[in-house]
């Protein structure tokens, strides 16, 4: 890298000592003078080098003398140049002015071009360290442009219409997503298929930050591809499906844990697909809460061979499905100590018989919320829950 400086002299004989002095320097181009006899001149060069790193200007010059240009030269307000003030050794008055009015360093003459060197060395490690720390900011600040426009298109693929089905009276349900970072890995969706049933999912990838999310947006538009297709075929044979295409080449070995199901809603009869995943809650009308015994398989992104079975359950009108990623039982607050799943069990059979699905979403997360505290967030929390009128 070449380091412009900018000398600013009315001695004839500064551009033939500076130049023989620093003649390695230039021959390696490691430094690169350009010359200018007063301030005036020297505003004019750094207008045509936008470049110039370091100036080393006298003071003592006519036209526009060295404390002048140096007041012009900090009005640019360019952070990345510095001024180095060369004086007599008995001027201190207005080396102090310079040094009050923003520059650098100073030399005094008679110059000596050790020190000169010594001088310059040092302005231009400290030029090179505000260049690099604003290179670093510049990296750090696009890469916060690019995670904001990520949870932006993360927030957008996610269903975020409530209540979903407005016109429906026979269910109603209710999903959110708050990643720990600014994008996560868990997952949820839901749509009406072609023959009228309620497709619905929620899932939480192996991972955190971006790598989880884009394998979580892959996770998501396949499920959506398959089972919102007029040929969809069975829950089992799609799910077996999604889950080959999820384990095909996947090195980076990520994998996602999902509950996926269908509601009839003629008849409250739920299909479901267990792919390793927390076990789901049953808030029955009568305010008692079930857990939906394990029957699960492998996560899906793991066994491309993994043959997936799938079971039934029976919703009742007045009950409510309640799902989650482990971000819920899991979170701590500042104590080390964990939200669990007797919280959720107990928050849950809290609920009145007539609580929307918002609002026991609700009601859960600001519990959540509120056990955290100050902590921080460190994995993703997402509740699904859905609730059948019949």
């Amino acid at each position: 890298m070449t380091i412009k400086i900018l000398s600013v002299d009315d001695e004839p004989d500064m551009e033939m000592l500076i130049t023989q002095r620093f003649r390695r320097q230039i021959r390696d181009k490691s430094f690169e003078f350009i010359f200018a006899n007063n301030g005036a001149e020297a505003l004019d060069r750094l207008e045509e080098n936008k470049d110039i790193a370091l100036i080393l200007s006298d003071i003592n010059m006519p036209e526009m003398d060295g404390l002048t240009f140096l007041t012009k030269f900090n009005d640019r307000k360019n952070p990345h140049q510095k001024a180095v003030m060369v004086s007599a050794f008995n001027d201190m008055d207005n080396i102090r002015t310079a040094m009050n009015r923003g520059a650098f360093d100073f030399v005094t003459k008679p110059i000596s071009f050790e020190d000169l060197e010594t001088t310059l060395n040092r302005t231009i490690e400290h030029v090179l360290s505000l260049i690099e720390s604003q290179l670093e900011h510049d990296k750090l600040e696009s890469i916060q442009n690019d995670l904001n426009i990520a949870q932006d298109i993360q927030h957008r693929m996610l269903p975020m219409k409530f209540p979903p089905f407005p016109e429906r009276k026979d269910f109603d349900l209710h999903a959110f997503l708050k990643a720990a970072k600014m994008v996560g890995g868990d997952l949820y969706d839901y749509f009406l298929m072609e023959d009228g049933r309620l497709f619905f999912i929620i899932g939480d990838v192996s991972d955190k930050g971006v790598p989880a999310s884009l394998f979580m947006a892959i996770t998501k538009a396949i499920f959506k591809s398959h089972f919102a297709s007029k040929n969809c075929g069975t829950l089992c044979e799609e799910t077996v499906r999604v889950n080959g295409f999820l384990s095909e080449e996947n090195e980076s070995m990520m994998f996602v844990t999902a509950f996926l199901g269908i509601l009839d809603p003629a008849t409250g009869v739920i299909e479901y697909v267990d792919a390793g995943h927390e076990s789901p809650l049953i808030l029955r009308k009568n305010n008692e809460v079930e857990v939906l015994k394990k029957k699960g398989g492998l996560a899906l992104g793991i066994d491309g061979e993994f043959d997936y079975i799938s079971h039934t359950m029976q919703l009742e009108p007045g009950d409510t499905l309640f799902l989650y990623t482990d971000g819920v039982p899991d979170a701590n607050n500042k104590a080390g100590e964990r939200f669990g799943m007797e919280r959720v069990k107990l928050l849950l059979a809290g609920a009145t018989s007539a609580a929307t699905p918002t609002q026991i979403d609700e009601m859960m997360y600001q519990n959540l919320k509120e056990f955290i505290g100050d902590n921080a967030q460190f994995d993703d929390i997402t509740l699904l829950t859905l609730r059948y009128d019949g």
